[in-house]
């Protein structure tokens, strides 16, 4: 059976949903079963990123009884996606979610869940559904006092967390060092996701950054935390990229971290 990663934050603009369809289509990449379920209730996204506009049957459907979560599985490429309704009235039980979930997560090596960018039942019932939880975070302040509440939330409940993405960066001076955002945090940061206006690129054709372009720094990156996700170590496969090795950075340190501490 596979794992179910939650991939949340209470700030809303951080790219957390383009992180979901990113690293997802990272996974499947590697040859492994990914679905992508949007959490996000009240304002899914996960549909629109994947040219998913209005499917018939949602998630929200399932939660209401009317279809098994097989039925609502929309295949994407190679990515398989459980979408959610962008219009529904009738009140659902969001907590439904991680029984849903365990209907079908025997089919798949990985469980990806988009959450609501939002300290609500939404984003509760992500975390509760999850085995584990990836909190996608930018190097300011204001995103940085939203992800210790998402830090904090979910170690309440008991979810363990994996680490952040730090999305978004542009290496400037003014930015949070990912030093001091390890810190305060007292979380691990798995991997560095630098701006990249490809990934704006990527939204308006409605396919994930890493494969509409797969060389990019971005992309590389989000290959490597992919492969540390599904037990593949990290390996230097140029001559010339050795060096990192020698003295690596904190990302590829906690990747190795993880990786010995889940899968050896």
């Amino acid at each position: 059976m596979g794992k179910t990663i939650g991939v949340v934050s209470l700030k809303g603009g951080v790219g957390k949903t383009s992180v979901v369809s990113a690293l997802g289509a990272a996974i499947s990449d590697l040859g492994k079963k990914v679905l992508l379920v949007d959490g996000n209730f009240s304002a899914p996204n996960l549909g629109i990123h994947l040219n998913l506009i209005n499917p018939v049957k949602t998630l929200h459907d399932v939660l209401e009884n009317k279809f098994h979560m097989k039925d609502i599985v929309h295949k994407v490429g190679k990515i398989h996606v459980a979408p959610a309704a962008l219009f529904h009235k009738s009140k659902i039980n969001h907590f439904k979610l991680r029984d849903k979930i365990k209907d079908v997560k025997r089919n798949y090596d990985v469980v990806l869940l988009d959450s609501s960018p939002s300290l609500n039942h939404e984003t509760l019932a992500v975390m509760l559904a999850s085995d584990y939880i990836l909190v996608v975070t930018t190097p300011d302040y204001s995103t940085l006092s939203m992800t210790l509440k998402a830090i904090k939330l979910a170690k309440q409940r008991g979810t363990p967390i994996a680490g952040l993405i730090l999305n978004k960066v542009y290496n400037k001076d003014f930015e949070l060092s990912l030093k001091d955002i390890e810190e305060t945090a007292e979380v691990p940061v798995m991997a560095v996701i630098p701006h990249d206006v490809n990934v704006l690129r990527a939204l308006s054709e409605a396919t994930p950054s890493t494969l509409h372009r797969p060389k990019t720094k971005a992309s590389k990156e989000y290959k490597k935390l992919a492969a540390t996700l599904v037990g593949e170590r990290e390996k230097p496969v140029k001559l010339k990229k050795l060096w990192r090795w020698v003295n690596p950075n904190r990302q590829e340190i906690n990747r190795e971290i993880f990786y010995k501490s889940v899968f050896k």
